[in-house]
């Protein structure tokens, strides 16, 4: 009956919302099925938020190699070119890549945005903490991220936002916004990274699945905004 009421508020915010774990036998079933992909020699990678309440979000991690974690704050790919490189260097032989990726935003079951009931804790509690960090900040006009050492991956996330500052503030629900902002964000870099890689790879197809992911409360599933799901022949990237 929860988990039923969770899907109307999701749904209410995100139509195409799925279910996390029928997110994962749906794509892992066209990747097999449509696309001809022995998923017993895929190596998976993340470019999600390094937050610990995205680990059981799918059940991708319980049938792929893996994960090589790309992402860091706000779900953004912090290891670039080198981790990507990496990646492809870690591909099984004759194998195929597979690349999840895209932001995460809390919800309650009282349509609050952005919040979320964590393991054993009675308040709520921000998600994406970062990216609700960089929205508080991004409300004050004077305000511009300085990068640094100490705190580099929050402000590189806040400065990489900064583009769409008006946009996110003129919405009724900013929250949303910035979360569909860092996507677009994420999409670009794995698609530029993938392009300046390619000669990395040694397979025939990378596949990628974007979208975001909206946590829900603890002990119920999470659901999944798809929205990008290509297979990628690595040898026509021009």
């Amino acid at each position: 009956m929860l988990q039923r009421k969770f899907a109307e508020v999701v749904k209410s915010y995100f139509p195409d919302a799925m279910d996390a774990k029928d997110t994962s036998i749906h794509y892992l079933g066209k990747m097999q099925l449509e696309h001809d992909i022995d998923i017993s020699k895929v190596l998976m990678a993340t470019s999600v938020c390094s937050d610990d309440i995205n680990v059981p979000s799918t059940t991708f991690f319980n049938v792929l190699f893996g994960p090589f974690i790309m992402g860091g704050l706000g779900g953004l790919p912090f290891a670039g070119q080198t981790g990507m490189t990496a990646f492809a260097h870690h591909i099984p032989d004759e194998g195929s890549a597979f690349i999840f990726y895209g932001p995460h935003i809390g919800i309650t079951l009282d349509g609050d945005l952005g919040k979320m009931y964590r393991p054993r804790q009675e308040q709520t509690g921000n998600s994406c903490g970062a990216l609700m960090l960089a929205l508080s900040r991004l409300q004050d006009d004077d305000y511009k991220p300085v990068l640094n050492d100490d705190d580099y991956q929050q402000m590189k996330l806040e400065e990489s936002l900064l583009p769409y500052r008006e946009e996110i503030l003129n919405r009724e629900d900013p929250e949303k916004a910035i979360t569909e902002a860092t996507y677009e964000i994420i999409d670009r870099k794995i698609h530029n990274h993938i392009k300046t890689c390619k000669n990395e790879f040694h397979v025939d197809t990378v596949t990628l699945l974007g979208g975001i992911i909206i946590n829900t409360d603890y002990g119920l599933d999470d659901y999944f905004v798809p929205k990008n799901f290509e297979v990628i022949d690595v040898k026509a990237i021009a």
